[in-house]
């Protein structure tokens, strides 16, 4: 898989990992961890890393550490969580909580939808001096968030952004995206697929025959390459349940990615649609 520095360390980053917003939110005792161990090891074998989380994603972080230790695959992994309450003690308490769900140390630790983003980020600049983290991030999911994200990195120094952006949720294009190019700040990429919406637009459709010379075999592969071609993304983080479905989104890390003239093709081509 291809992979992406990091700005603030220049640490090579795989571009394509895995969310686990609902994908991963089962018992840790249930039939069908088997088939996210699977998605795991699809990624692992990619050459693929990052796992994202957060405690707002039920039993995720636990399935994601119950994983990784069956699998004996920690140091394989690249491990993205958030804290997502308000006050210091109590982010302190859930952030704690998470590495022990997790059975690790957190590489990446997020400051979820900003939620009392101030306090949160004292707490991890002290954490990441002291080695309990090694990158410090934030995150939101919605365009009117974009605004607020771009305010903060041009005051303050972060490792990651984690934003939504998609073939047809471009509002990141405009500024937050050559910003964080800027800044030298990460950008992961959350909901890729539009919730899974982008699928049922072209149901049906075919592929544009010229997206063969962007080495894409599907759909769900030319909606990651159009994000992967922007070079202020340094990952993207599609969440699936399903081994086949994995293999076909690390496929996307795999190959040509499009230039700036073939993404406006095929974002116009989208449009056309």
């Amino acid at each position: 898989m291809l992979t992406r520095p990091i700005p603030t360390s220049q640490e090579p980053l795989p571009i394509v990992g895995i969310g686990t917003w609902q994908a991963f939110d089962v018992a840790p005792t249930d039939a069908r961890l088997g088939q996210r161990e699977e998605v795991l090891r699809v990624l692992f074998d990619a050459g693929g890393k990052v796992i994202d989380s957060s405690p707002m994603y039920g039993r995720a972080e636990a399935v994601v550490g119950v994983l990784l230790n069956q699998m004996q695959a920690f140091d394989q992994a690249f491990l993205a969580t958030k804290v997502w309450t308000s006050g210091e003690a109590a982010g302190i308490r859930q952030m704690s909580e998470s590495a022990a769900k997790m059975q690790s140390a957190i590489d990446l630790m997020q400051i979820h939808n900003l939620v009392d983003w101030r306090t949160h980020l004292r707490t991890l600049r002290t954490w990441k001096a002291e080695k309990k983290i090694r990158y410090i991030g934030l995150t939101h999911y919605t365009v009117p968030a974009l605004d607020e994200l771009a305010a903060i990195i041009r005051t303050e120094p972060i490792d990651f952004l984690q934003f939504a952006y998609s073939i047809n949720v471009r509002a990141a294009e405009a500024r937050l995206l050559p910003l964080a190019a800027e800044r030298g700040t990460a950008v992961i990429i959350n909901r890729p697929f539009g919730s899974g919406s982008l699928f049922g637009q072209v149901r049906g459709k075919a592929l544009p025959v010229w997206a063969t010379e962007l080495d894409c075999a599907s759909w769900g592969q030319f909606f990651l390459k159009f994000i992967l071609g922007h070079p202020a993304v340094t990952c993207v983080i599609p969440g699936t349940a399903k081994p086949d479905h994995a293999r076909d989104n690390v496929a996307a890390g795999i190959g040509r990615l499009p230039d700036a003239a073939e993404r406006k093709r095929m974002a116009a081509y989208w449009d056309s649609l």
